[in-house]
């Protein structure tokens, strides 16, 4: 079964619309969480955590033309591997987008309203799930201003921070951990959330032909990493790795280091455009995947309604952006993720050989890059994904109602 062809975009949105899914508050914020385990060795993490963003994309976009629809990774593993593996991958996806768009929420706190981080988190969550209700989209053309205003901001932090000489800075004496270094990865995976906008779209938004995507894949990619490279090596020169590990708004931290006051506001200005577009995308995939889930029976028929779904999702977004500041919301979305990307991943490993258009070998690569990066999250956050993945998995089996 192959993806019936819908409205096609020019190469060149479809690029930016993989870039402007990913280019979001992981670039303001990743960072601090992956310098407090791994000091500069992040830098090899952001590099490692593309590797793995590539294979799960890969394996995405070959299972979405196989099974087209929404709930993504849930549908694929349910149809490939079977129920049980379905719903922990379907727990492990829900999970995972709700923490990364309290992390994102928070992450608007704290750049747009540093005073009240709380209040602005709090009020960017009411704002856009009420605009995923009635039905709001990034459409590509509003896509290219947001890529727009957010690269011109980043180059911006990247220019000022390379301008002016770094301050004395007094790191601890263990701030660069190599054995860190794959803890990093999987954190930075968080930063390259939101390329499945174009690996798997909903059946009302564009699709891609298997030969666009083997460019704009590769490409958006490629793109995203080099703003990563440039954007952690200016931060983490001027704020080193100590700093940067405490500081919860690092561009910000790091150009004001430069004498960079002036910018502040319109490093503010961009955070809250990358924010905002983020967690409108997070949101709606979070969305999409607990409805697919109820209307598949399992989870309740009332999700199965968009603003019932949407609603429910922003309250416990609320919840968790109440309850976790968003340095551990990150890393528990990353490792949910993981968690998830093992799941698409291994289920892409069986995809038949006419509904293949890259290497089996990728999928075996992130899935193995999945297990080995997951492996070696902070125990806390490892416990707490698995118990969540179990729980989820094991409540939709007892609840699990005839469709």
């Amino acid at each position: 079964m192959t993806r019936t062809l819908r409205r096609q975009l020019p190469a060149a949105d479809t690029v930016l619309l993989g870039v402007g899914g990913m280019l979001g508050a992981g670039v303001f914020a990743a960072f601090s969480p992956a310098s407090a385990i791994a000091g500069t060795y992040a830098l090899v993490g952001i590099v490692l955590a593309a590797l793995l963003a590539a294979c799960s994309a890969f394996s995405t976009a070959d299972q979405a033309r196989a099974f087209p629809g929404d709930g993504a990774g849930y549908r694929y593993t349910s149809q490939l591997l079977g129920a049980w593996p379905g719903r922990m991958a379907g727990s492990a996806s829900i999970a995972g987008r709700l923490a990364a768009a309290a992390a994102i929420a928070g992450t608007f706190g704290a750049y747009v309203t540093p005073s009240r981080p709380l209040f602005g988190a709090l009020g960017v969550i009411a704002v856009s799930v009420a605009l995923d209700v009635v039905g709001f989209r990034l459409n590509h053309k509003l896509n290219r201003a947001v890529v727009a205003i957010v690269v011109v901001t980043l180059a911006l932090v990247v220019a000022t921070c390379f301008a002016v000489p770094p301050p004395p800075i007094t790191n601890a004496p263990d701030a660069d951990q190599p054995l860190g270094l794959l803890t990093s990865a999987g954190i930075l995976v968080f930063a390259f959330l939101g390329f499945e906008r174009i690996t798997a779209p909903g059946l009302d938004e564009p699709s891609f032909t298997a030969r666009r995507l083997h460019l704009a894949i590769p490409v958006s990619l490629v793109i995203v990493l080099g703003v990563y490279l440039a954007v952690g090596s200016a931060v983490f020169r001027q704020l080193g790795p100590t700093r940067l590990a405490l500081s919860p708004t690092p561009l910000l931290d790091a150009v004001i280091s430069a004498d960079g006051q002036w910018i502040v506001p319109l490093v503010s200005g961009g955070a809250a455009v990358a924010t905002v577009a983020a967690l409108l995308a997070v949101l709606s995939g979070a969305r999409r995947t607990v409805t697919a889930v109820a209307k598949a029976g399992d989870l309740p028929a009332g999700l199965g309604v968009d603003r019932v779904a949407a609603w429910a999702g922003g309250t416990v977004v609320a919840v968790l952006a109440v309850a976790l500041p968003p340095s551990t919301a990150i890393g528990f979305a990353a490792c949910a993720m993981l968690a998830y990307y093992a799941f698409t991943n291994a289920s892409a490993r069986i995809l038949l050989k006419e509904d293949r258009t890259w290497p089996m070998r990728t999928a075996c690569f992130g899935l193995g890059l999945s297990v080995l990066y997951g492996m070696t999250m902070p125990p806390f956050l490892l416990a707490a994904t698995i118990a969540v993945v179990l729980l989820g998995s094991g409540a939709m089996s007892l609840y699990r109602r005839p469709v």
